[in-house]
């Protein structure tokens, strides 16, 4: 078992070793750097005192030792080193409190997008497991952009909310299940300003980039998409990354009114959409880790 010291007394004059080097060694021990270190010394050059104190002593004594200064100096560096040692824990207890707090509150923040994300989709006939995977899928396109991971985890838990204008669709709108008139498509088009005015403003990055998601995952890379006709880099890239996601779990999930398609087929639709539909790079980046999306379709599968 370790025992820990609490305070170090070196003589300056030691056999092998001098007092500095040592307290040189003690310093450079990431565990012993903060120890109290006393040092005794009969040599009363400035010179060893100011190497001592650079090195990281604390205090000197003078030999011959007194034993009235001795114990005094001796209990004072004991009580600064209880009161460090005091503020050392009390700073972990602080730490681990604010990280349990922090992850309280992103736990409700996901939460709370989970359930709106839910709101949206108990007016529209997709199943939760299209959510997740799309979720899933975006994260893993935006992993394979290498935009970093704090990026990719956003986008794991925005991408939800992609669909969320689609709480102020009627329903007559959006439980048809024939194809749009004109007029209804109209209607339909303007889902993603409405979820766009529902999560924009928020103080969390989670929702605005949400937020950004619900306005362009319509949008297409040759500028025909909607609402803004925007084209190209003009399109975030958030959006560009959900279109993929998107569009590919649509296609290869059945529903009560179609059937789905075949891998092959859906792939070679995003193929053909690169540069048109869909932004070259976020396609080429999806079928880059085509082994994690066959994994996350088996995770997240339909239940009918």
């Amino acid at each position: 078992e370790r025992n820990e010291p609490d305070l170090i007394i070196v003589d300056y004059m030691m056999p092998g070793i001098d007092g500095i080097e040592f307290i040189r060694r003690i310093r450079a021990l990431r565990d012993h750097d903060d120890l109290p270190i006393l040092m005794v010394t009969a040599n009363n050059e400035r010179r060893t005192r100011y190497d001592a104190l650079e090195f990281g002593a604390n205090d000197f004594l003078n030999k011959p030792i007194d034993p009235h200064e001795f114990e005094p100096r001796v209990r004072n560096m004991l009580k600064l080193r209880e009161a460090h040692l005091a503020t050392r824990d009390r700073a972990v207890r602080l730490a681990e409190a604010v990280r349990q707090a922090t992850a309280e509150i992103h736990a409700r923040e996901r939460e709370t997008i989970t359930r709106l994300a839910r709101a949206a989709e108990f007016r529209d006939p997709e199943t939760g497991a299209h959510i997740q995977r799309m979720a899933h899928y975006s994260a893993l396109v935006a992993r394979r952009l290498d935009v970093g991971e704090q990026y990719a985890d956003e986008m794991l838990q925005a991408a939800p909310m992609h669909d969320v204008g689609k709480l102020g669709i009627p329903d007559y709108i959006l439980l048809k299940a024939g194809r749009l008139s004109a007029e209804e498509m109209t209607v339909m088009k303007r889902h993603p300003a409405i979820g766009y005015d529902i999560l924009k403003d928020s103080s969390s990055s989670v929702v605005r980039m949400g937020a950004v998601i619900a306005l362009s995952h319509h949008e297409k890379f040759d500028g025909t998409g909607y609402p803004g006709k925007l084209r190209a880099s003009a399109i975030p890239l958030e959006g560009r990354i959900v279109a993929v996601a998107d569009v590919f779990d649509a296609l290869t999930s059945e529903r009560p009114y179609k059937r789905a398609w075949t891998l092959d087929k859906a792939i070679a639709f995003l193929r053909e959409g690169r540069g048109k539909h869909f932004d070259p790079t976020c396609v080429d980046a999806f079928l880059r880790g085509w082994k994690d999306v066959l994994e996350i379709r088996k995770r997240f599968q339909d239940e009918w």
